[in-house]
């Protein structure tokens, strides 16, 4: 079968397409969706989603609610999250970022790049009720995995179009290219109430060996905590808490040589 055939085909790579666009409707953390939910978000006829949707359910990726007959991520989805989690070894993050948390007043957070977005997979912002994915343009986070992207994840250039969220917020592609150089030559990032007023972010990366950042690390909080003359320290501690990430959640081959002297 030619590849144009198997993604035309009903159970071919067309199909696995879908099946994954109906879990990725349910980032954004909202409430359970129906199959009309669905459709209207995919684009799909409202018999197609459906059918999607049951598939997904008989195999545990979607649980639905007896009384609302609405969707929502399933056991399935919960297994390989929990199981992805320990083989990252990102389980010996937790205690680096709540003591670095502890030391700096912050919320310490540890992200990687998922598309247009930073995931965060560790820290303080992992709670029930906030959202795990971040715009890559608008986040210290986001700007530390662009400024050291890895072969293949792709540049400004590959974004979206970039929403504003304060008036801070960089839109422009050309404005934000100058904005990750600045960013390489100090070796950090910072979003400075560009997602949200009041709000104040540093980042740094989790390099491996070959220079490009496996994981973004950040301490987030407000303008009082987060100040001019704190900067220079809040970073030494990150920095610190980055380089034993490193030999916690990187392969002795993938690291970068121990620090010097």
């Amino acid at each position: 079968m030619t590849e144009t055939a198997a993604v035309r085909a009903p159970g071919g790579a067309q199909a696995v397409r879908r099946a994954l666009d109906v879990l990725h409707c349910f980032h954004d953390n909202g409430p359970d969706l129906s199959a009309s939910d669905l459709a209207r978000r995919l684009g799909l006829p409202v018999s197609t989603a459906h059918r999607l949707a049951r598939t997904l359910l008989a195999a545990g990726f979607l649980e639905q609610d007896p009384r609302t007959s609405r969707y929502r991520l399933g056991p399935s989805v919960t297994e390989l999250g929990r199981l992805s989690y320990h083989q990252r070894g990102l389980h010996l993050a937790a205690p680096e970022l709540a003591d670095l948390a502890e030391r700096t007043g912050a919320t310490a957070d540890l992200a990687l790049r998922g598309g247009p977005h930073a995931v965060i997979v560790a820290g303080g912002s992992v709670t029930p009720k906030v959202g795990l994915r971040r715009p890559l343009h608008s986040t210290a986070l986001g700007k530390v995995l662009l400024a050291w992207a890895r072969p293949g994840e792709g540049g400004p250039g590959s974004l979206p179009p970039l929403p504003a969220f304060t008036d801070r917020t960089i839109v422009d592609p050309v404005a934000l290219e100058r904005e990750l150089a600045r960013v390489r030559a100090d070796a950090y990032a910072l979003n400075d109430g560009e997602s949200a007023l009041g709000v104040r972010t540093l980042a740094v990366p989790v390099l491996d060996g070959a220079g490009h950042a496996r994981f973004a690390l950040a301490v987030r909080a407000t303008p009082e905590v987060i100040t001019a003359e704190r900067t220079e320290w809040l970073l030494a501690e990150a920095r610190s808490c980055a380089r034993a990430l490193e030999v916690l959640l990187l392969s002795p081959a993938e690291r970068r040589p121990p620090a010097g002297p």
